[in-house]
């Protein structure tokens, strides 16, 4: 049976801040509590243009966490849709629930009429590029970051 996927509700906060923190070790990366409460109220907040989303098993467990953020472009003349985060239980890898989370990122970037879905992933996340390698095109781009 397939995983449910739909948009967190306020009372998911238990189930996605563990996903959320393992998702940050992975990246080696540590925030304060206080920004997990900031980023989940974002996600649930209506006049925020930041969505977030969770697979479910058939138990109800969250296995599975998406963010995306939609802006602007100079480039286009309609929204465009950036997939911040992403991140499966690594019970559920392989198993298509990363495909099916970006699937509904990406009906969620139609439905928001956006024009353009992309993210971003690290040069050494090999697991996450074999999917990312099949499902969409890399475009080439580096990141490059200057501290403000």
């Amino acid at each position: 049976m397939p995983n449910t996927i739909r948009p967190f509700e306020q009372n998911d906060y238990a189930r996605w801040a563990p996903l959320w923190e393992a998702y940050l070790r992975f990246y080696e990366t540590v925030l304060p509590k206080e920004q997990y409460e900031l980023t989940f109220s974002r996600l649930l907040d209506p006049a925020e243009p930041m969505y977030g989303l969770g697979s479910f098993d058939e138990t109800g467990k969250m296995v599975g966490i998406t963010h995306a953020i939609f802006h602007r472009s100079c480039w286009l003349p309609d929204w465009t849709c950036y997939l911040q985060d992403l991140y499966v239980h690594m019970s559920q890898r392989g198993k298509g629930t990363g495909e099916a989370l970006i699937d509904a990122v990406a009906a969620l970037a139609r439905e928001k009429k956006a024009t353009r879905l992309y993210w971003l992933t690290h040069e050494s996340n090999s697991t996450a590029r074999r999917l990312y390698d099949r499902v969409a095109q890399n475009a080439g781009f580096i990141q490059y970051r200057k501290p403000i």
